[in-house]
């Protein structure tokens, strides 16, 4: 449990102290974020604010990963990093590297748009990929692995669907999260507050996945889970590097992530989903995500067959922007639909693990 502490304590205070250095260095390269035309003209005012802060995130989490074991290795308590946690660092770091490819491209031609879209996706699907097959491997002496082929809910449910149905099953799951905390990115503080709040949760479902570990004592209502402590250890890391840098990107931002970060947060998130094995709570846990994405495919959806819209814009937050609500109230009201949202996830997560 000490690790779960460490790894966010240290990454939380990297986050706190390299932000603002992150800051001054990009603003000095002329790191500036460019703005839309289409979008909201409140947002004019933000155009040259640094962006691609999603860099200290991801950095700090890997440092207050790795501080966190190292810690136990010096004080003689073997405790290495699992496949698991090994696992999901490397999807946030593959889609961050994905993200800084389309941050930097928009950076140096000075456009609004980066990466092509098709690049972009191509960029997701290998690193999912790699994913989706090394997070099938790597048994532990129960033949335990980091994840099965089996859809999950807030455990495991129905049969296997296959190689080949998983890593399309995985690959769905990955970019649709990924681009989920992409679209929700578009006001200071709304995405990594809300990613704050579902990392949150899966600290406590690894902890609770732990105390009722398979692995020590067989039961019904245990968990094939292979490393439950270590994803609370990733779990804690990221959430400590996320509120670190929301510090710093609360209305007024002084930095955004760019898609450094969001696409690396949308990958964590569903890294874990994966090898926690409750994938399908993530949607609920998620669920502002999921709202946001939403609206954004009713509004393509309905303009295509209409021509007319749904919304004044889309993502979500921009047609309540249109509508005359101020920045901050749209971010805090997101933000206490994120709360519910995971608030609910943990409550359905909570009943079906109480003994019956």
């Amino acid at each position: 449990m000490r690790n779960i502490l460490i790894a966010a304590a240290v990454s939380l205070l990297l986050s706190m102290v390299g932000t603002p250095l992150a800051i001054r260095l990009f603003a000095r390269r002329g790191y500036g974020q460019n703005i839309r035309e289409e979008g909201p003209s409140g947002h004019y005012d933000k155009k040259g604010t640094p962006t691609m802060g999603g860099t200290v995130i991801v950095i700090a989490s890997l440092i207050g990963y790795f501080v966190a074991h190292l810690t136990t290795v010096l004080s003689s308590t073997a405790d290495p990093p699992t496949a698991s946690g090994l696992l999901v660092l490397f999807l946030m770091t593959g889609l961050g590297a994905v993200g800084f490819l389309d941050d930097f491209i928009k950076i140096y031609k000075q456009r609004s748009l980066g990466l092509r879209s098709g690049a972009k996706a191509a960029g997701q699907l290998v690193v999912g990929a790699i994913f989706a097959v090394l997070v099938l491997q790597f048994p532990n002496g129960y033949q335990v692995t980091p994840a099965v082929t089996q859809v999950s809910f807030l455990r495991d449910i129905g049969p296997s669907i296959g190689l080949i149905g998983f890593i399309i099953w995985v690959l769905f799951f990955i970019v649709g999260f990924s681009n989920a905390v992409n679209l929700t990115d578009g006001l200071d503080g709304l995405a990594s507050g809300a990613t704050c709040l579902v990392l949150a949760a899966y600290v406590l479902i690894g902890n609770w996945q732990l105390r009722n570990s398979c692995t020590v004592l067989l039961g019904p209502g245990c968990y094939w889970v292979r490393d439950p402590l270590d994803l609370s250890v990733v779990a804690a890391a990221v959430l400590g590097a996320c509120f670190g840098f929301l510090w710093w990107n609360a209305p007024p931002a002084k930095i955004f992530m760019g898609d450094t970060g969001s696409l690396a947060l949308g990958g964590v998130i569903a890294g874990l989903a994966f090898t926690t094995r409750t994938q399908l709570l993530l949607v609920i846990l998620g669920g502002l995500f999921a709202i946001i994405t939403m609206s954004v495919i009713i509004q393509v959806g309905f303009f295509k067959m209409t021509r007319k819209r749904v919304f004044r814009m889309a993502p979500l937050q921009h047609h309540f922007e249109l509508s005359g609500w101020a920045e901050t109230t749209i971010v805090v009201r997101f933000w206490l639909i994120a709360a519910l949202c995971v608030a609910a996830g943990l409550g359905l997560f909570y009943l079906e693990w109480m003994p019956k």
